[in-house]
């Protein structure tokens, strides 16, 4: 009986328990919640991002200049000895010399001329995105404006995810220091069309930033407001026309997107000339992504039947990202993932690693280490992925400025035939 009763009361909520009456949680206590998690993000962000609670770019040695112009280490020095480039900074102790991140540009920029943008041609946009969290697409969008500004690229980038993390990744807080007009919320309301005035300068040289904050969600009102407005309005397409301006500014524009099917996802695909998508080797984020091109063509093929043109890409990508080997079901999703994706998918995988937790935790990437302070084989095999990486999107981007070279120069032809 002691037994029974024993058991009883282990499957019963106490009536002790139950006569306490929990308080409802309204929304000042949801506001009140908010206010203490922005403070505490603010706080850790303080602590992390010394001096002065702002990111710095990292300084870099004349072995890795070496390999971002792809020659070797003599050679640099070669080179310093001419005077003609950067010579950069002895440390203290004289044991090595160490280039900022602008002298870096420098030497990119005449050692990979060929890699440039042609004269006359335009900026090639990529939009970085998927419709499921925690596929490292935000990590993915910085790690290209980085690493493609290292090559010496001039690069735009654009946070339209409310969440606001490309441009935490800046060290920008985006709840307390970016206001409405800082964003794309004026371009979704009609009340601007060109981007220009939402542009700013970053703590990385070579990269300027239109942030994002929670006010962002605003803009999935405005832009239906405006088609019901104006049934003529193209509500898809103000942040491509918004882009005009500025694409003969930049080499290279990366849109970081919301991980949903918004309005704002929608005017940053239509924006974009090549889109890049991470998918992770786990069943959820493959099946997540099946929906994601199932939804995406069927919007697409309805903007391309309304916008009476059809919308072209010049590349689409598929990044194996997160990938953990120690995952016994890992092996198993990459051949589904290989078998459906085929030659979209790029042939590199991003290892989820320490290094890449460990900068995340620190509002960085793997570009921002100046020093790691764990495993040299951890880091380097996290680093040489994601240069990996960034070299078979900038061949892409270096395609798409031929291919669009020779459409010009056939044209005329095309013309004269046609007359």
């Amino acid at each position: 009986m002691k037994n029974e009763q024993a058991a009883g009361v282990g499957n019963q909520v106490s009536t002790a328990a139950a006569a306490v009456s929990r308080p409802a949680i309204d929304m000042a206590r949801i506001t009140a919640l908010a206010t203490r998690a922005s403070n505490m993000v603010e706080g850790i962000r303080g602590r992390l991002l010394a001096p002065e609670a702002r990111k710095v770019p990292p300084n870099f040695s004349a072995t890795q200049v070496a390999a971002l112009c792809g020659v070797d280490k003599a050679h640099v020095a070669y080179r310093i000895s001419k005077g003609d480039l950067p010579a950069g900074q002895l440390t203290p102790t004289g044991g090595r010399r160490e280039f900022s991140l602008d002298e870096v540009q420098r030497w990119t920029r005449e050692y990979r001329r060929m890699a440039m943008r042609p004269a006359g041609q335009k900026a090639v946009t990529i939009a970085v995105g998927n419709f499921k969290g925690g596929v490292s697409k935000t990590t993915t969008a910085m790690i290209l404006a980085q690493g493609l500004s290292m090559r010496g690229h001039r690069v735009l980038a654009i946070d339209v995810d409310p969440q606001g993390s490309f441009s935490t990744l800046f060290g920008i807080l985006p709840e307390t220091e970016v206001e409405e007009d800082m964003t794309i919320v004026p371009i979704c309301r009609g009340e601007a069309d060109d981007i220009r005035y939402a542009i700013q300068p970053t703590y990385w040289p070579g990269i300027d930033l239109v942030p994002a904050a929670p006010l962002l969600f605003q803009a999935e009102f405005s832009l239906p407001a405006m088609q019901m407005n104006d049934p003529t309005a193209r509500f898809w397409d103000v942040l491509n026309a918004s882009l005009e301006g500025v694409r003969e500014e930049y080499d290279v524009i990366i849109i970081d997107t919301p991980p949903s099917l918004s309005y704002v996802t929608i005017n940053a695909f239509m924006a974009a000339d090549g889109i890049l998508v991470p998918v992770p080797p786990s069943a959820l984020d493959f099946a997540s992504s099946a929906q994601f091109w199932s939804l995406f063509a069927d919007l697409g093929s309805n903007l391309d039947q309304a916008s009476k043109r059809g919308k072209t890409f010049d590349f689409l990508h598929v990044l194996l990202s997160r990938v953990d080997q120690s995952d016994v079901a890992a092996p198993a999703v990459r051949q589904w993932i290989q078998a459906t994706y085929g030659e979209y998918l790029l042939p590199v995988e991003v290892p989820k690693t320490t290094v890449t937790s460990s900068k995340a935790a620190e509002f960085g990437t793997v570009y921002d280490v100046q020093k790691y302070e764990g495993s040299a084989k951890t880091y380097k095999r996290a680093a040489e992925a994601y240069d990996r990486v960034v070299e078979l999107v900038e061949q892409s981007v270096i395609e798409a400025w031929r291919t669009r070279a020779a459409q010009a120069a056939a044209a005329p032809a095309q013309a004269g035939t046609a007359a």
